[in-house]
């Protein structure tokens, strides 16, 4: 096999996309999972003690920080292979059709993959700027440096309502993305049987409407709940 050029054909791409995408989706379980510890209710005079601790032993996990380096290899593969994925798609309808089928034959969201990564990623440059940098940055380079209140941290950018916008519509567009994504990267590997399509897709309308909503949920409840005791 000509491993060369396995992955630069159109099947190549979405085993690629597929493959990728199934680990991000593995990986949006856990950081929901360590993100939703914030609405864990604390013991009286402490706040967010169980979300701190969690991300805590996240942060300092050795093998968690090892899979930091596939995880960043996983985004950035699935993000340039399906951006040329939706470019190559594009290219071979140059001239648009003068009446549209619309939903007829697909969604619009599966259409709009190559946008929605795009502002998903506009939104990932943000949440990485805002939290995941700066505690990097410092372990690496600043002998003085000691780990953040990652609960206090959250609070502190969430009280922008700007920013909370900006994290909530990136949300809006990981929950589009992931309506056609879900299924499509179990379609990929031939999974989507007859008999267990409808299941396959019932499970990606509720994880692209939950995990996002909880995602979502957060900066909002920070906003207006976790700045009222400060």
């Amino acid at each position: 096999m000509n491993w060369k050029n396995a992955f630069s054909t159109s099947i190549g791409k979405k085993v690629l996309v597929g493959g990728t995408g199934l680990f991000l989706i593995l990986f949006l379980v856990v950081h929901c999972y360590v993100n939703a510890m914030i609405f864990w209710p604390d013991e009286p005079g402490e706040t967010g003690k169980h979300f701190t601790e969690a991300a805590a032993f996240m942060g300092g996990n050795v093998a968690i920080r090892i899979m930091e380096i596939g995880l960043f290899a996983g985004l950035i593969i699935h993000m340039v292979q399906g951006l040329l994925l939706w470019s190559q798609n594009s290219k071979r309808r140059p001239v648009r059709y003068e009446v549209s089928a619309g939903n007829k034959t697909s969604r619009w969201y599966s259409r709009s993959m190559g946008l929605l990564g795009t502002l998903i990623l506009l939104f990932l440059i943000l949440h990485l700027y805002h939290f995941w940098a700066p505690n990097r940055y410092g372990q690496a380079f600043d002998a003085a440096w000691k780990e953040e209140d990652l609960y206090e941290k959250m609070v502190q950018v969430f009280s922008q309502m700007w920013v909370v916008v900006v994290y909530v519509l990136g949300c809006v567009s990981l929950a589009w993305h992931l309506m056609h994504g879900f299924f499509s990267a179990f379609q990929t590997f031939g999974l989507t049987t007859h008999r267990y399509k409808a299941a396959i897709n019932s499970i990606g309308v509720a994880f692209s409407i939950l995990i996002p909503l909880i995602f979502a949920s957060m900066p909002v409840y920070l906003h207006f709940i976790g700045n009222s005791g400060h």
